[in-house]
């Protein structure tokens, strides 16, 4: 009996066992053509690119039409602007559109306001330029109808008489323009004016010639003044109380009373024909010095006309002359001080013009302060003044004094501008 043949053993063969574990090849039935060897299959390199390549449960097939019509791919997508809403695009076309209006219309307003500043500088013969600003909207329709609704207008620095009007501002509505807007104005004819004036303190010391001359409310119609001026070589204080009040529809009038002229350590003037209140009299300083020096003192008592002023007893007038002790005791009290200052020295002065350089006062100083008549001192610090002539009727109406200066309110009708104010067409 042959021995048993004994089979060799190997190792088992892993790729073996991943085998077992892939999926069974399909059946092919007769008279199927293997993809291997069918005709129409044409893959040389065997990438699988060719046609009729079976990918899972599709098939690729080969169609030539799609080939004709291939076109290359578009990587930029679908545009931005198709996927907003058509509202939404109307509504930003509008608001483009409008703004646009809106800079026009702007743009408009500010060119006629250039031109009517023109216009006003040249009608009313103004140094600086008016300052207008034209309110309503939109102004292209009031350009299309010739009619402009309210127009504010500030003038600084207006001539008024002697004065200058710090500003002038005035709201005019209903304002029909002769010409074409904006560019030609041939004029305009104002339908009510609004506005006020002020005359500046600041601006009253320089321009009326005042040295140093300070201004400032004192009530709701009157102005207290005070300054200096120069008067044969010495500064003299100057205090007085301007009343204003309106003058006609045109103007303002001032007047000047309480007056008061010092010169400093030595006299004060009042003028006026009040004898009880002007004239002029010693300043406490200076009488308490004439009564201490008996040169001066005895000058004074040998005048009659003073001793009477003084209401001195003669008796003890003769005794003071004679006697040092007596004078002493005349002179050192302080009634005869009081008494000293409440001389009248005008009459004293004109009838003795020696008697002040007597009492140690320069003569020239005292003769140049009582030639300052009360009339030329109040038309020096007069605060009166008159509108410029302007076409139509502009008035005045209530005149306040306030901190910064005088107002007066201002209205008129029917106020021309331009070629209508001369008169012509």
């Amino acid at each position: 009996m042959r021995p048993p043949t004994r089979i060799a053993s190997h190792p088992p063969n892993p790729y073996d066992e991943l085998a077992l574990l892939a999926p069974p090849e399909p059946d092919w039935a007769d008279g199927d053509d293997h993809p291997q060897t069918a005709g129409d299959y044409d893959d040389p390199l065997g990438l699988g690119l060719g046609p009729g390549i079976r990918n899972g449960d599709a098939e690729v097939t080969d169609d030539t039409d799609d080939a004709d019509d291939w076109k290359p791919p578009n990587h930029r997508g679908r545009s931005r602007l198709a996927a907003v809403p058509v509202v939404l695009k109307l509504a930003v076309t509008g608001l483009v559109c409008a703004s646009l209006l809106l800079a026009c219309d702007r743009f408009a307003v500010l060119y006629a306001q250039d031109k009517a500043e023109e216009k006003l500088q040249q009608s009313l013969g103004l140094a600086a330029a008016p300052e207008v600003e034209i309110h309503g909207f939109p102004f292209l329709t009031q350009v299309a109808g010739r009619r402009l609704d309210e127009v504010e207008v500030s003038v600084p620095d207006v001539a008024a008489d002697r004065v200058s009007l710090a500003e002038v501002r005035a709201i005019a509505k209903d304002i029909r323009v002769v010409g074409s807007l904006p560019s030609s104005v041939q004029g305009a004819v104002i339908g009510s004016v609004d506005g006020d004036v002020l005359l500046s303190f600041d601006d009253l010391g320089r321009e009326l010639g005042a040295s140093q001359a300070t201004f400032t409310k004192d009530g709701d119609s009157q102005v207290r003044v005070a300054g200096s001026l120069p008067v044969a070589g010495t500064e003299v204080r100057v205090q007085a109380l301007a009343h204003i009040r309106r003058d006609g529809d045109q103007a303002v009038s001032t007047t000047v009373d309480h007056m008061r002229l010092d010169i400093p350590g030595l006299v004060t003037y009042r003028p006026g024909r009040d004898r009880a209140h002007s004239g002029l009299r010693l300043h406490p300083d200076a009488a308490a010095r004439i009564s201490r020096e008996g040169a001066h003192i005895k000058a004074l008592l040998a005048v009659p006309a003073v001793v009477d002023r003084l209401g001195v007893p003669e008796e003890w007038v003769e005794r003071a002359l004679r006697s040092e002790k007596d004078l002493n005791e005349l002179t050192g009290s302080p009634r005869f001080v009081q008494q000293l200052m409440k001389l009248n020295l005008v009459d004293v002065v004109m009838d003795h013009p020696w008697l002040l350089e007597k009492a140690g006062i320069d003569p020239e100083l005292i003769g140049a302060l009582l030639n300052l008549r009360p009339p030329e001192l109040s038309e020096q610090l007069s605060l009166s003044f008159r509108l410029p002539r302007t076409p139509g009727d502009l008035r005045l109406r209530g005149i306040t004094v306030e901190r910064e200066g005088i107002r007066a309110d201002l209205a008129g009708t029917e106020l021309t501008f331009g070629k209508l104010a001369s008169g012509k067409k």
